[in-house]
C-alpha cells in the first residue's frame, strides 16, 4: 500500500471532531430552565399520592412501584445517554429529552394505574437523558466556570423540586383534581424546549483523536469510578425515598396535607442556597470530602428525628433533611472534577447516574414494603440511616482529588 493509499484510508476512517455547544448567556439560562424540569415530575406525585391511590383503587405496592420507577428509569435510560448523544449530537439529544418529558407528563394522567406507570416511564426516560447530558454541557461549554454553573444548575433543579411539591396541592384544588394538577407541569417542559432550541448553537470541539481514545477506555475497571457511582447511588436513594414518602410520613405524624406539601417544598428549596454556595467553594479546593461529610451529618440528624420523634419537630427534621440532601450538588461536582475531558465526563456521568440510580431504585420500594410489613416507620427509617451512613463513607473517598 502506498503512502497516498494509507492517507486515503485514514481520511475515510477518521471520526469528525465532536461539536460543542457555545457557552452563551442564553444557553446558560436554557440549562437552568431545563434543570427546573428534572424534579417536578417526581416531587409533584408525593403531595397527591394518597388521592391518586383512592381515585385509581391502587395499593401501597403500586404506590411503591410508582415512586421506585423514576430511579429505575433513570438507571436504564441514563446508561444509553452517551450513545444517544454520539448519534444525534448533544443539542438534539437534550431536545429529545424534553420532548419525552412533556409527553410523559401529559400521558400519565389520561387513564388508569397502568397508564400512570407508562407515562411516568416515558417522562422519566426524558429526565434520565437530561440528567446525564447537562453535566456534559456544563463541562464542555462552561469549562472555566464549572463550580459556578454546577451550583446554579443544581440550585435550579432544587427549586424545580420545591415548586413541584409546594404548588401541586394548590394546582390540584384550582383545576379540580390531581390529573390536571400533575399535567400542568408539562407547560414548564415545553417552555424549556423552546428556549433550548433557540440557544443550542454549536462549534467544532477539540481534536477527535483524544475523544476517541477516551471512548475506547472502559470506566468499569476504575475503582474511583465505582466509588463515585456508589456515592451517587446512596445520595439518590435518600433523595427519592424522601421525595416519594416524606409527605405521607408527615401526614401520619399529624401534619395537614397542605403543610406537608409545603414542608416537602422546603426540603427541596433548602438545597438552593447550599447549591449556590458550596459547589463553587468545593471546586476550588483539592478535596470535597469535608463538605460531603458535613452535609451527611445534617441528613443523619433529620432522619433520626423523624424516626424517634416525628411529631415533636417535623419542621426542624425536614430542614435538616433538606440540608443533607443538598449533597446532590457535590455528587454532580465530583463527576465533573474526577474526569479530565468531556467524553470522560459523559461516561462517568452515565455510569454514576445509570448504575447509581439502579442501586437507588430499590430504596423507595423497599421503604414502602417495610412500612407495609411493620405497619410503622421505625424500621424503614433505620434502613434510611444505613443509606446515609454509606453515602458519607463513599462520598469521603469520592471527594478526594484524583481522576478516573
Amino acid at each position: 500500500m502506498t503512502v497516498n493509499d494509507e492517507a486515503s484510508v485514514e481520511e475515510k476512517t477518521r471520526v469528525p471532531a465532536p461539536r460543542v455547544l457555545i457557552g452563551s448567556g442564553l444557553l446558560a439560562v436554557a440549562v437552568l430552565l431545563a434543570a427546573m424540569n428534572l424534579r417536578p415530575a417526581v416531587t409533584s406525585v408525593g403531595a397527591v399520592l394518597d388521592e391518586m391511590q383512592d381515585t385509581l383503587g391502587a395499593s401501597a405496592t403500586w404506590a411503591g412501584a410508582l415512586t421506585t420507577m423514576p430511579g429505575l428509569c433513570f438507571a436504564l435510560a441514563g446508561l444509553t445517554a452517551p450513545v444517544v448523544a454520539r448519534r444525534l449530537g448533544i443539542a438534539t439529544a437534550v431536545s429529545l429529552a424534553l420532548v419525552l418529558l412533556a409527553g410523559g407528563l401529559v400521558l400519565r394522567v389520561l387513564d388508569g394505574p397502568l397508564v400512570v406507570l407508562g407515562g411516568t416511564l416515558i417522562g422519566t426516560a426524558g429526565i434520565a437523558l437530561a440528567n446525564v447530558l447537562i453535566p456534559v454541557v456544563v463541562k464542555e461549554s462552561f469549562a472555566t466556570r464549572i463550580g459556578l454553573m454546577t451550583g446554579l444548575y443544581t440550585g435550579a433543579l432544587q427549586a424545580g423540586g420545591a415548586l413541584g411539591s409546594a404548588l401541586t396541592p394548590p394546582l390540584d384544588s384550582a383545576f379540580g383534581g390531581w390529573r390536571p394538577g400533575l399535567a400542568s407541569w408539562a407547560a414548564l417542559a415545553v417552555a424549556a424546549l423552546v428556549l433550548w432550541l433557540a440557544s443550542a448553537r454549536t462549534r467544532p470541539g477539540g481534536a477527535a483523536s483524544g475523544e476517541n481514545a477516551t471512548a475506547a477506555r472502559s470506566l468499569f475497571r476504575s475503582p474511583l469510578a465505582w466509588i463515585v457511582t456508589v456515592f451517587f447511588g446512596m445520595q439518590a436513594c435518600l433523595a427519592y425515598i424522601v421525595m416519594g414518602w416524606l409527605p405521607q410520613v408527615l401526614m401520619d405524624a399529624g401534619v395537614t396535607r397542605a403543610d406537608a406539601g409545603l414542608m416537602m417544598g422546603l426540603v427541596s428549596l433548602l438545597g438552593l442556597p447550599v447549591s449556590l454556595i458550596v459547589p463553587p467553594l468545593a471546586a476550588k479546593q483539592g478535596s470535597q470530602s469535608g463538605w460531603i461529610l458535613l452535609l451527611g451529618v445534617f441528613g443523619i440528624a433529620g432522619v433520626t428525628g423523624l424516626m424517634v420523634a416525628p411529631s415533636a419537630a417535623p419542621l426542624l427534621w425536614s430542614i435538616f433533611i433538606g440540608i443533607g440532601m443538598a449533597v446532590f450538588s457535590l455528587a454532580l461536582t465530583t463527576i465533573a472534577l474526577r474526569a479530565r475531558t468531556g467524553a470522560e465526563t459523559a461516561k462517568l456521568s452515565a455510569m454514576a447516574q445509570g448504575i447509581g440510580y439502579l442501586l437507588a431504585a430499590v430504596g423507595p420500594f423497599l421503604f414502602g414494603l417495610l412500612h407495609d410489613v411493620t405497619h410503622g416507620w421505625t424500621v424503614p427509617f433505620a434502613m434510611l440511616l444505613a443509606v446515609v451512613a454509606g453515602q458519607m463513607v463513599f462520598g469521603f473517598f469520592a471527594g478526594r482529588p484524583r481522576y478516573v
